[in-house]
Parts: C-alpha cells; structure tokens; sequence
C-alpha cells in the first residue's frame, strides 16, 4: 500500500514536471532566457548552473518549474527577456506545457494498446481471455467484510456445491442473488495468487449495492499493431477530452437547477487522487497507466481554462495584447492573477479537508 502511494506520488509529479518541461524547451528554443528549471517545488536541496540556468532538486516533492527572464515583467526588453519575444513565440511557450499532458496521455495509451490494452466488454463479447474483475467495495458490505479488494479477479464460484467457472458479470450476480442468506465461496485471483472467499450475500440489499456490494466489471485484453495503437491512443485521449466537458457540464446543469451534484461524482484535490490512482495500481499496471493518461487529459482541459494563474488565462492576455497592439496593464495582469490564484488555493485547500476527512 505504502509503495503504491509512494508510486503515484512520484507518476503525479512526473507529469507535471512534463509539462514544465514543454515551456522550458519552447522557450530555450526561441532564445529565452531559463534562469532556473527545478525539479520539485522549493527551498533549494541542491542545484547545479550549466549554461544560464541553473538546474535544482528541490524539498516539497510535487511537481516543478520553469522560471523564464521578463516572465513576469513586461518591461524587461532584454533580447533573452520573455516579454521581448513575438507574440506567437510566447503563446508557444505558454501552449506548450497544455500541449505536453495530451501528448502525454496520447503515448501512454498508445504504449498501453500496443503492449495489450485492458478493455471493458459485454457479457455478450465473444472474448476467449475475457475475465470478471472487482472494480468497487462498498463499506460495509458482505464483500467488504469478506476481504474482496478492488483488483480482484473472480475466477470461480461456489454454490450450492457446485463449482461454476466465472467469464461473464451476469454469472456473478445471479449465483450471489440465489444465495442470498446463504455462505458462497469465491475463488479469487489476487495479484496472481489464488484466494478462498466465503461470504454470505445479502437477501435485501440496499438500492444500488447488490447482494454482495461490489462493482462488476467484464474485461478483455487486446493488443494493437504500432500505426492502430497510435490512433488508438490518439482517439482514446479525444474522447476523454470529450468526456471531460461533458461530465463538467452536467455537473453544471445539475447544480444550476438545485439538484446536487451527480451521483457519486465528488470533488478530489491531490490527497484524493494519489488515493485513487493507489487504487487503480492494486488493479495492475494497465488499468494504472489508462488512469494516469486520464488524469494528464483532466490536467489538460484545467491548465487551458481562461482563468488568470493558469495557463488559459496567460494565453487570453496574450490575445488581448494581439487585439490592442500592447500588453494589458502590468498591475491589471498581475491583480487578477493574485485574485484568481487565491481563490484556487482556497478551493484546493478545502478539497484536502475533504479529501482529509474522507480518509479518516
């Protein structure tokens, strides 16, 4: 547990240390000056100049920079200064590091279909590897109290005193319905050891849990030539873009008409992701590496907002500065920066109590 928490610290880093990396190339490439490019955030463990910048490790272990000459001075005119750059080199610069978490998710996924991609399926999949695997728990429930972890594979069940080998959902569920009251045992593959559940499934189970209180979901790995697992990661991170702003804006329209937020979507700040990427890690390494990509695309779609401190919101100064031939005003820029960025801390702060409270 301990290493997978560990691991999905480190992979959640990585990525942004990525995306820093797409601005710090652009702008070495269209002669900005990079005064420093560090790994983590700081104070200073320990850096080493080469060239003009200065390359450091540094104590608080997420993520990392790029600090750019004039970044945040419009004055500076120096010809390595930021701001002394044309408009579409700085909007490069700026774009990049967006553009660097969907070519992120394109090559892992491209990777995850080459090498044999998990892919859900229908019982009705004529799939010969297809398998049953657990992908919830719910607190409380017969399978929580068994022992069942998410990443289980159900390989058979038996009933009744009958042993039934296990490739569809349905199977599950009808053989823990008919032994509702009564103990049934599950054959279980574990991480590639086999495990001897017993539990007894409920006869009335709460609404939306199932007699046994686990989700189900029927799996089959399938593997792609090189040019197909390219399109395929292409077309996978496309439609997760997608599925971003439409689950954004359900939320949206769900919360304009006073109804909630939808079931089972809930706000998660750092501590809440590491917590679910540890989870998908349990499941193994494909489904692990899709949810990374997944979370870069969710990286993707936030850093492009139009809101001053990111990314969007830099980008949106810049078509203003287009528009009106100069730069919007130094301490205009600045002020909604600060404001915006202070409501994004505060907002990130209360997602961590949550995310706090949830785990305790």
């Amino acid at each position: 547990m301990v290493a997978t928490i560990l691991l999905s610290i480190f992979t959640l880093s990585l990525l942004i240390l990525l995306h820093e990396l797409g601005h710090f190339y652009f702008a070495k490439k269209f002669g900005v000056k990079v005064e420093e490019f560090g790994m983590f955030l700081p104070p200073r463990i320990w850096g080493k100049k080469i060239g003009e910048t200065i390359y450091s490790i540094n104590w608080i272990p997420f993520g990392g920079f790029v600090k750019m000459q004039g970044e945040d001075d419009n004055a500076q005119k120096d010809e390595q200064s930021f701001a002394s750059k044309p408009i579409w080199q700085r909007a490069i610069i700026i774009a990049a590091g967006v553009v660097s978490f969907w070519l992120i998710s394109i090559v892992i996924l491209s990777g995850v279909f080459m090498s044999g991609a998990v892919e859900a399926v229908d019982d009705t999949d004529p799939a010969t590897n297809a398998r049953v695997q657990i992908v919830s728990v719910v607190g409380g429930s017969p399978a929580f109290s068994a022992g069942i972890k998410v990443g289980d594979i159900v390989k058979n069940i038996k009933a009744g005193g009958e042993l039934m080998p296990i490739d569809k959902v349905a199977q599950v569920q009808e053989a823990a319905a008919d032994s509702g009251g009564h103990e049934m045992i599950l054959e279980i593959d574990r991480a590639g050891n086999v495990l001897e559940i017993a539990l007894v499934p409920r006869e009335n189970p709460p609404a939306g849990e199932g007699a046994m209180g686990v989700g189900l979901m029927r799996t089959a790995q399938k593997s792609y030539s090189f040019f197909s697992a390219i399109g395929n990661g292409a077309a996978a991170t496309w439609r997760m873009t997608l599925g971003v702003f439409d689950g954004w804006g359900q939320i949206i329209g769900r919360l304009v008409k006073k109804e909630g937020m939808p079931p089972g979507a809930e706000l998660v700040g750092p501590i809440g992701i590491v917590g679910l990427m540890s989870d998908q890690a349990q499941m193994g390494w494909n489904y692990y590496l899709q949810f990374v990509a997944m979370i870069s695309v969710y990286l993707a779609v936030l850093n492009a907002l139009p809101i001053p401190a990111l990314d969007g919101g830099r980008l949106i100064f810049l078509a203003l500065e287009a528009v009106r031939r100069k730069p919007v005003s130094e301490k205009i820029e600045q002020s909604l920066t600060a404001v915006c960025y202070g409501l994004l801390m505060v907002l990130m702060l209360f997602v961590i109590v949550k995310d706090i409270i949830r785990l305790f």
